[in-house]
């Protein structure tokens, strides 16, 4: 059963009688899942404005669009912006999404991401240049997420098409799962995470305002996805990522609506842990 904004509004102060009506039942205890930050969301933020926002909204954990930390930054640059970054409590878990159509581009992706100490690269290497990012994971020990991009990507517009392409790569090239561009394919999320999750070392949690290729970015809660459902999917599977929220609506304005998500996502994961 979809949980509807209105509906959760309503019943964030019901007590525990209320809880059958969501079909959740208690699981095996498991880590919290974590809530983080794509950057692409505050792409018209600067670094400054988004460690306010991060520290509004209580989130920790950040990965760098290039709106943020540049590509072409010298390293002496980028390690002058992941120590701002470190003093003010956050973790620059990660970079991306990085485009890599060249050797040149994959070189200089795994540097930036050295440079910046981050363990992560959420990526999108063409399929030829597949063996020489795996030579750079095995390298480097800095892990890839490819991501998926839906409809109108040639490349990996499906979690599928990026498994077909890794699953006998090294155990460190792994997937991006964006539950949007998934269900704007006709998709269901629920389904790719629960086939491909063994894989997945990162997410783009978002919502959609339609099951087409059209469709586009909403707050979390108000679109079609079943936000609480692919939630739970995520406790059930043990998911060990972050859950990072990329809102891509209102980009002048954006902090309104990545609070209503972020806050309707705690909300959820509050009822899960309870229940």
């Amino acid at each position: 059963m979809t949980l509807s904004r209105k509906n959760f509004l309503k019943n964030l102060g019901v007590t525990v009688l209320a809880v059958p009506m969501f079909s959740w039942q208690k699981q095996p205890i498991a880590p919290k899942l974590t809530i983080g930050l794509a950057s692409y969301t505050l792409r018209k933020y600067n670094v400054t404005q988004l460690i306010e926002i991060c520290k509004l909204l209580n989130i920790k954990d950040v990965a760098f669009k290039n709106f943020h930390l540049p590509l072409e930054a010298t390293d002496s640059e980028i390690q002058a912006t992941v120590a701002k970054v470190k003093e003010a409590g956050l973790n620059l878990y990660g970079g991306g999404v990085i485009y890599m159509k060249n050797e040149d581009e994959v070189k200089n992706a795994f540097r930036y991401a050295k440079a910046a100490g981050m363990k992560l690269i959420i990526g999108v290497p063409n399929h030829e240049l597949l063996p020489l990012v795996e030579k750079y994971v095995k390298e480097t020990d800095i892990r890839l997420a490819i991501h998926n991009h839906g409809p109108g990507d040639n490349v990996y517009p499906t979690p599928a098409t990026v498994y077909e392409k890794i699953e006998k790569l090294d155990k460190r090239i792994g997937l991006c799962i964006d539950i949007g561009h998934v269900v704007r394919l006709g998709m269901n999320p629920i389904e790719a995470l629960k086939k491909y999750g063994h894989r997945m070392f990162d997410m783009h949690l978002k919502d959609v305002d339609g099951v087409v290729a059209k469709s586009e970015s909403i707050q979390i809660g108000r679109g079609v996805i079943d936000i609480p459902k692919v939630l739970k999917t995520l406790k059930e599977l043990n998911y060990q990522g972050v859950m990072s929220i990329e809102y891509e609506k209102d980009a002048d304005n954006a902090e309104g609506g990545l609070s209503e998500s972020v806050g309707y996502v705690r909300g959820i994961l509050d009822m899960i842990e309870r229940y």
